[in-house]
C-alpha cells in the first residue's frame, strides 16, 4: 500500500529538488512526508531538502516523555544523506562536554552553535542520532529521515527567526557531550547493509535482493523505500520517491538492480 505524501513548504527549503522530485514553481519545498499507516503508526519517514541552516534542537527519550505525562513516544531518528553540495555540514553533538548552565547562556547568546561539532558530508553519510542529542541540519543537504513518529522538538537557538524556543525544556534533555562517531558510517555504493538494529526501529539497505539474515530480521508489517529500481508490494509497483507499506517481507519483490530501504519498528519485549 502507497503512503500518502506531505509536501511541505520551508522558508529553509529549496526550489530545485534531487530527482526524482521537482519543487512546484514559486514553492521552496523544505520536506516531504509519508503519511504513516494505521497499521504501523510508530516510524515516520520523511525527505528533507535544505538551502539553510535548521534549528538547533533536541528530543527527549521515551523514558522523559513518559515521566512528563506527555502520552507520546520520545523520538531517536537516523539520517541518510543522499545528495550534498560542497562544503555541506550537520551539527551533531559538541566539540567538547558542557554542563547544564554553560549549554543554557550559549543557547541565550547563540555561542551554542559554534560549540556544535559540524560534520562535514557527502552523499552515503549515516548518521544514527539518539534522543538527547543537541543537532542541527545545515544548508544545502538531502536526507532521508527515518524517525520515532514523535513532533516533540525543542528548540535551543533558531538563529533570530521568529518561532518559539524551548529552553528549559530542552536543556531539561539534552546532553552536553560530544556525539559518539561510532554512530556514523559511510555507506559503500552497493551492498546490502544493516544501519540500525534497534532499540526503537531496524533499518536496512537492500541492494539487489536481501540475504536470509536480513530477511529473517523482518515479521509483520514494514516500510519500504526504493532509491533505484522499482519494488513491488502485493502487485504494486513503489518506485523512487515513494514509501510503501508491507504486511510481510515476502510481500515485496526487490528488483535485483535496485537498491531500497526497508524500516520496522522493534517490538516491545
Amino acid at each position: 500500500m502507497l503512503l500518502e505524501t506531505r509536501t511541505v513548504e520551508k522558508p529553509w527549503g529549496r526550489d530545485v529538488l534531487p530527482a526524482p522530485f521537482i519543487a512546484p514553481a514559486g514553492k521552496r519545498i523544505g520536506e516531504i512526508w509519508f503519511e504513516p499507516p494505521r497499521d504501523l503508526p510508530q516510524l515516520l519517514v520523511k525527505y528533507i531538502f535544505t538551502s539553510e541552516k535548521l534549528s538547533v534542537q533536541v528530543h527527549p527519550s521515551d523514558a522523559q516523555t513518559e515521566a512528563r505525562g506527555l502520552g507520546r513516544q520520545g523520538k531517536e531518528e537516523c539520517w541518510l544523506v543522499i545528495d550534498a553540495e560542497p562544503g555541506a555540514v550537520l551539527g551533531i553533538g559538541f566539540d567538547k562536554a558542557i554542563d547544564a548552565d554553560t549549554m543554557r547562556a550559549a543557547a541565550r547568546d547563540g555561542s551554542i552553535e559554534r560549540m556544535l561539532t559540524w560534520h562535514p558530508v557527502r552523499a552515503g553519510d549515516f548518521f544514527y542520532i539518539p534522543a538527547n542529542t543537541v543537532h542541527a541540519i545545515g544548508g544545502g543537504v538531502s536526507i532521508i529521515e527515518v524517525q520515532q513518529n514523535s513532533d516533540i522538538t525543542y528548540r535551543l537557538y533558531d538563529y533570530g527567526r521568529p518561532r518559539e524556543l524551548h529552553l528549559e525544556e530542552g536543556i531539561a534533555v539534552a546532553s552536553g557531550r560530544p556525539y559518539d562517531m561510532a554512530r556514523h558510517r559511510v555507506l559503500p555504493e552497493r551492498g546490502n547493509v544493516a544501519l540500525v538494529e534497534g532499540p526503537h526501529f531496524c533499518l536496512d539497505r537492500i541492494d539487489g535482493l536481501p540475504d536470509g539474515e536480513t530477511a529473517h530480521r523482518y515479521h509483520g508489517c514494514l516500510l519500504v523505500i526504493p532509491r533505484a529500481g522499482t519494488a513491488c508490494v502485493e502487485d504494486e509497483p513503489v518506485a523512487p520517491g515513494e514509501c510503501a507499506l508491507a504486511y510481510s517481507i515476502d510481500d515485496v519483490v526487490f528488483d535485483p538492480r535496485g537498491s531500497c530501504l526497508i524500516a520496522q519498528p522493534v517490538r516491545a519485549s
